[in-house]
C-alpha cells in the first residue's frame, strides 16, 4: 500500500530538452517584419522570432542598446558584467499605441533563463523583455542579413551560390546608386516576385538565374 501511495506521490520527470512558451505582444509592423522573415526563409514565425532573440542575446551591440535600461545588473558571461542603476527608468512598453499582435515563442530552458535575468535587469515581466529584445534585434540590420544568408548558404549548392554571387557582383557593379545590394536583399527579392511557397528555394533561383542568362 506504501508503494502505490510512494508511486502516486512522486512528481513526474521533467524533460531536460523542454521548451518554455513566451507571449509577448508586439507592434503590428514588427510582427510584419518577422512574418516576412518567416516567408523568405520558409520557417515558422515562432521559430524565427527565436532565432532572433537568440541572436540578439549573444549580440554585443544588441546587449550595449539595453544597457541603457538596466535597473539592475545583468552578467552576460564570467568576463561580463553590466552594472545596473535603479535611477534608470524602465521602458514602459505598455503604453505605446497602435495595432498589436501576440505571438508565440519556445525557448530552451538556458534561453528561457537568460531571458528571465535580463527581464529582472530591466524590471520588466519575460514577455515584455522578449519584446524589446525581438525590436532591438530585428533593428540591428547584420543580424538580420546573417539569418537570411545562413539560410541561404545551407539550403543552396556551391555552384548555385557562386553564379548567385556573380550575378550580385554585376549588379553591384552597374548600381547606379550608392547602397550596395546584399545577398539578402536579392533573395528577399527572389522571393518576393515569385510569391509562391510551393516553389523550393533551389528552383526559384535556377529559374531567375535562367532569366538572367536570356
Amino acid at each position: 500500500m506504501m508503494k502505490k501511495e510512494e508511486t502516486r506521490t512522486k512528481t513526474r520527470k521533467v524533460r531536460c530538452d523542454k521548451k518554455r512558451d513566451v507571449k509577448p505582444t508586439i507592434p503590428l509592423e514588427m510582427y510584419d517584419c518577422i512574418s516576412r522573415l518567416s516567408y523568405v526563409t520558409n520557417r515558422p514565425i515562432k521559430d524565427v522570432a527565436e532565432d532572433l532573440c537568440n541572436y540578439g542575446l549573444s549580440s554585443k551591440a544588441v546587449i550595449e542598446k539595453l544597457s541603457s535600461y538596466f535597473r539592475r545588473d545583468f552578467l552576460v558571461s564570467e568576463h561580463l558584467l553590466y552594472l545596473g542603476d535603479l535611477t534608470r527608468q524602465t521602458p514602459r512598453i505598455v503604453k505605446r499605441g497602435g495595432i498589436k499582435k501576440r505571438v508565440t515563442i519556445r525557448f530552451q530552458q538556458t534561453t528561457h533563463d537568460k531571458l528571465a535575468d535580463l527581464a529582472y535587469a530591466l524590471d520588466l515581466t519575460v514577455s515584455s523583455a522578449t519584446m524589446i529584445l525581438l525590436e532591438i534585434s530585428i533593428k540591428q540590420t547584420d543580424i538580420v542579413k546573417t539569418y537570411i544568408e545562413s539560410f541561404v548558404h545551407q539550403k543552396l549548392d556551391p555552384e548555385r551560390m557562386k553564379q548567385l554571387k556573380e550575378v550580385l557582383k554585376f549588379i553591384n557593379k552597374n548600381n547606379p546608386y550608392n547602397e550596395e545590394i546584399t545577398l539578402a536583399q536579392l533573395i528577399s527579392f527572389l522571393m518576393e516576385e515569385f510569391k509562391d511557397r510551393t516553389i523550393h528555394l533551389k528552383h526559384m533561383v535556377d529559374e531567375w538565374l535562367q532569366q538572367v542568362k536570356n
